[in-house]
């Protein structure tokens, strides 16, 4: 026996030949391995490890899951509402915006193009309606021959319809004049109707950089209203449509306005009020508006904390520059009383000084009430409003003596002597502030004043009077009965300057304009710049107007008083005696 077959009979192990078969299958799958391994090197890269190149080891763990796809951030900059998928993205997209989705995965501005863009396509493409959980569109065919107005429904939970006649109106409503469809360009018989209510929710699409900017504002239930007609842009209409919407009452301090979206605003488009007229209702507002787009309206705080700020800053400059002219005008009045002897028993002068010391303290208390705000004890800041309240009071009650000192001079002429003049004058200027002032303080009127926004969020924190009524009171209607008597005064007065013989005969060359003079600087003694708070509901602007003017009266006393006393006096006619009617215009210019 072979020493081969002796081992192999030893050891038990059988001789074994691979078929040649075998050979070629296992070859096969090994090839075939091979090339699904080349194929993942292709398509998955290979990412080194530890800053190292890789090796040629491959990790054996799980595969990579596949990041989500964005569908905000897969919309194109051109939309194509005709193409399913894009339709479905932008579902997507706008469900997630509306929820107040951040900048960096919502995109406004392709959003608001979508929807823009939208509009045009339904009336390109279709008659009929849009019922989603977010937009409602009704695409109607109209004949432009029509004779009576169109009203349609714009309920905010149904699809846009036209109401019929004998219907009741419904709170929100879109209002076309018969006029309208036949303003139209070009001689068609009929035109395509579009009307959608989009509910934009509480996210960035169709705010606006400026709306996004200011504190506290916001759409009117998150709701936009979008018209267009055929393909034609519709501007300039004689007789404007008429969009009624229904809303809450608002707080006294907000403000609505109708606007349209203007895409030639910024890069992507901004509100504008340009076109539209607002009537204002206690629980609807109606828009009238000469074009066609995309028209919402706008609920904005009228003293958010921006404007507060603003509103601040102005009345403190105007409060500084009143009180270094108000010094001035004590200065030169105790100057004057020095180097004249006439001087010392005239009492008008006496007057603008106690007028001119009012308002001086007034400002004063007005910048450490702002400057300090809230801070400090109850009692630091009910001394602080009890202050403030006092010489505000005593600067309205030297306005109404003003206009009484007028009043006598100019109106009563006859038996206006009086004894004591001056002292009575004088109790009455600081003393009846103080009884208002002892009576509020004893009811506990004065503490923290805060003002709120619309999400009931302190904008400013004054010491102040915290009950309503009491200041309603004791300085709306305080203020309201001097002013009215100085306005009632003014105007008697303005009207005797202007009727003077000399004035009306225009004899003497600049008579006019002295007398305009005389007027504004007579209006400055009497307060009409405190009118202007009587307009400021009408808006931000008024608000401004109020500040500033307002602030700036102790200028103008200054200016009066310097007409008047400086370098010369042009009259030796006493201001606590009488005058003639002839000679009224001499007689007030002292």
């Amino acid at each position: 026996m072979r020493l081969e077959d002796l081992r192999a009979t030893q050891f038990c192990l059988p001789r074994m030949e691979i078929p040649r078969d075998l050979r070629v299958l296992l070859l096969l799958l090994l090839a075939s391995s091979l090339a699904i391994t080349a194929s993942d090197d292709l398509t998955v890269p290979r990412l080194p490890t530890n800053g190292q190149e890789d090796d040629g080891v491959r990790s054996t763990g799980a595969p990579e899951k596949e990041t989500p796809r964005d569908a905000c951030k897969s919309l194109p900059n051109k939309p194509h509402p005709s193409d399913p998928f894009y339709l479905d993205d932008t579902a997507q997209c706008f469900a997630k915006c509306r929820q107040g989705g951040s900048s960096d995965s919502c995109v406004p501005g392709n959003l608001e193009r979508h929807w823009l863009y939208y509009e045009s396509y339904l009336v390109e493409n279709s008659v009929g309606t849009v019922d989603r959980p977010f937009v409602k569109s009704l695409v109607q065919d109209i004949s432009t021959d029509t004779s009576e107005d169109l009203l349609f429904s714009l309920k905010r939970s149904q699809i846009p319809r036209q109401v019929m006649k004998d219907e009741e109106k419904p709170s929100d409503r879109l209002w076309f004049p018969k006029s309208f469809f036949g303003s139209l360009p070009g001689n068609r018989p009929m035109v395509r109707l579009a009307i959608t209510v989009l509910d934009i929710g509480s996210g960035n699409v169709f705010k606006g950089p400026r709306l996004l900017q200011e504190e506290g504002s916001s759409v009117l239930n998150n709701h936009v209203v979008g018209l267009s007609v055929g393909q034609m842009p519709v501007t300039g209409l004689s007789e404007p449509l008429e969009i009624t919407l229904s809303h809450p009452r608002h707080p006294s301090n907000m403000t609505l306005t109708c606007v349209f979206w203007d895409v030639t605003k910024g890069p992507t488009g901004d509100w504008a009020s340009r076109g539209c007229s607002t009537q204002l209702g206690a629980e609807q507002t109606v828009c009238r508006c000469d074009h066609l787009t995309f028209f919402a309206l706008l609920l904005r705080p009228m003293l958010d904390r921006a404007t507060v700020a603003i509103l601040t800053r102005i009345s403190q400059a105007g409060c500084g520059a009143s009180m270094i002219f108000l010094t001035f005008t004590i200065v030169l009045y105790i100057t004057l009383r020095l180097s004249l002897q006439r001087f010392k028993s005239e009492d008008a002068p006496k007057i603008h000084l106690s007028l001119s010391c009012s308002l001086f303290l007034l400002n004063l208390a007005f910048l450490i009430s702002v400057g300090s705000g809230s801070q400090g004890s109850s009692a630091t800041c009910w001394v602080r409003a009890a202050v403030f309240h006092y010489f505000l009071l005593c600067t309205f009650t030297w306005m109404g003596l003003e206009a009484l000192h007028l009043y006598l001079l100019s109106i009563r002429v006859f038996n206006t002597y009086f004894g004591h003049y001056f002292l009575k004058l004088s109790l009455a200027g600081w003393g009846l502030p103080t009884l208002v002032v002892i009576g509020m303080g004893s009811a506990g009127s004065y503490g923290v004043y805060a003002i709120r926004d619309q999400e009931n969020r302190t904008a400013l924190e004054l010491c102040w009077i915290q009950k309503e009524p009491a200041l309603y009171v004791t300085v709306h209607g305080y203020f309201l009965i001097t002013f009215l008597f100085g306005a009632v005064v003014l105007a008697l007065v303005a009207w005797k300057i202007f009727t003077l013989p000399s004035v009306t005969a225009n004899k003497q060359q600049g008579q006019n304009w002295k007398a305009v003079i005389t007027v504004l600087g007579l209006s400055s003694l009497v307060g009409m710049t405190w009118g202007l708070a009587i307009l400021t509901p009408l808006g931000l602007s008024t608000i401004y107007i109020f500040a500033f003017f307002n602030s700036l009266q102790g200028v103008f006393i200054f200016c009066w008083f310097t007409v008047l006393y400086f370098p010369r006096r042009s009259s030796t006619s006493s201001l606590s005696g009488t005058a003639q009617l002839d000679q009224a215009q001499s007689t007030l210019n002292q």
